[in-house]
């Protein structure tokens, strides 16, 4: 197989992408809940953090597909889109200052923030094809996700001990608050660092009207592949966001994990990535992009079964257990970072590239707004104790056992549909690396 370099200018740019824009999202995500804990939220707000940003999300993805896709060039819709990110972060971490309402202020702001991050991600996709070739993809998002979950590991390590070691709330807040500055800070950067990356193959620009906008989405209709991935996408995805806002309950509640602890969790999940992303691209390279997705969404199912675990044994060893087994969950979901996406562009039509990613977006955004959401619900409904959680948790597991077996069957009907020397078959298709 040729071998695409790490050395290679496009692999290095991407690189270095995808070092700032994690940085910035690492630094914030890890920061958003703990935040807005100190500020008052309680777990109606937390749900929140996940409801808001999606809703309004899902209101602009296909307008920003339409205009995406009528841009000569997507780097000054990238560059906008981190622009306003930045100055939508600083502006949540100033919102302390407000004396009144100040949670639904901090949640006000996180929620513009993460259009302009959904805006970027859009823009993002479809700029990405117009750069790098289908036979050097995996190789470019490989080393990527490599740079990305490398700085997932530290970021969160180096934020949750500074926060740890300061001993007043109204310190923690302080901080709280230079790290959303550094968010912004990192944001810009990206924005002016990401003009350096220039597209190779260009889309002609397209201004679609009423008509084309209706005939594009009868074509989506009649695309059977991407209709039996978004189908299957989403099944996951909803087993998938059911248990965000979950984890923190449990973390938080019953387990009492400081901010220290809570970034070990996701330092474990990622370090877990990090070290068989290289496997896991070998086997992209070998068997396709298809059938490693099957062992991330299995490992998945047992993210739940951690936070089971973690409740059911004494109390001193449940944190232990929890980052022990949450570690092994993580170790195929490396398949999910740099797979999933391929497998998507392998199903769209390019002549409505973008607006196919963002009709597929608004779905998944859907499940990631109403999910977490209908997971608190479920978990008050059985009880809201930590009896309720495990037994929340024991449905997540089953339902991703289900989405795992979705995935596969959707596999087999593609092998079966196909001949296996038939290079329009995305499950025998090689990519090279």
């Amino acid at each position: 197989m040729r071998a695409f370099p790490s050395s290679h200018p496009l692999t290095f740019k991407y690189s270095v992408d995808g070092l700032l824009i994690m940085g910035a999202i690492t630094l914030a995500v890890n920061n958003h809940s703990i935040f807005a804990l100190r500020l008052g939220a309680g777990d109606f707000h937390l749900s929140m953090l996940q409801f808001l940003p999606q809703i309004l999300n899902m209101l602009i993805l296909i307008p920003a597909g339409l205009f995406a896709d009528s841009l000569i060039n997507k780097r000054r819709m990238l560059s906008g889109a981190l622009f306003g990110a930045a100055f939508f972060f600083i502006l949540a971490g100033m919102s302390a200052f407000v004396p009144v309402h100040t949670v639904y202020v901090f949640l006000g702001f996180i929620a513009l923030a993460n259009v302009s991050i959904a805006m970027y991600n859009l823009s993002w996709q479809a700029y990405f094809p117009e750069v790098v070739d289908e036979t050097q993809r995996n190789a470019v998002l490989t080393f990527r996700a490599r740079v990305t979950m490398t700085v997932s590991v530290f970021m969160p390590l180096i934020s949750g001990g500074i926060l740890a070691s300061v001993a007043s709330e109204s310190g923690k807040i302080i901080v709280h608050q230079v790290f959303y500055v550094l968010v912004g800070t990192m944001l810009v950067a990206n924005a002016i660092y990401l003009r350096r990356i220039k597209a190779t193959a260009p889309a002609a620009p397209r201004r679609i009207t009423r008509a084309q906008f209706a005939e594009a989405a009868k074509s989506l209709g009649r695309n059977k592949p991407f209709v039996i991935f978004a189908a299957v996408a989403l099944f996951f995805h909803i087993t998938w966001h059911m248990d965000w806002t979950l984890y923190f309950i449990g973390q938080a509640n019953y387990l009492e994990m400081n901010e220290f602890l809570l970034s070990l969790t996701s330092v474990g999940a990622t370090l877990a990535q990090l070290l068989t992303i290289g496997f896991w691209s070998r086997q992209n390279a070998k068997h396709g992009v298809e059938k490693p997705v099957t062992y991330g969404i299995f490992g998945l199912a047992f993210c739940p079964v951690a936070m089971i675990l973690a409740l059911s044994v004494p109390t001193w060893m449940g944190i232990p257990v929890f980052l022990v087994t949450n570690f092994l969950a993580h170790i195929a979901f490396a398949t999910i970072a740099i797979s999933f996406f391929q497998c998507l562009l392998k199903v769209v039509d390019p002549k409505y590239r973008s607006l196919s990613i963002s009709i597929y977006t608004c779905f998944i955004m859907l499940s990631n707004a109403v999910m977490p959401v209908a997971g608190v619900g479920l978990y008050r409904a059985l009880g809201g104790n930590m009896h309720a959680l495990r037994n929340t948790f024991v449905i997540v597991f089953f339902l991703r056992i289900a989405a795992t077996l979705l995935w596969r069957l959707r596999i087999y009907f593609m092998e079966k549909g196909a001949k296996p020397d038939d290079p329009s078959n995305p499950v025998h298709r090689e990519e090279i690396a």
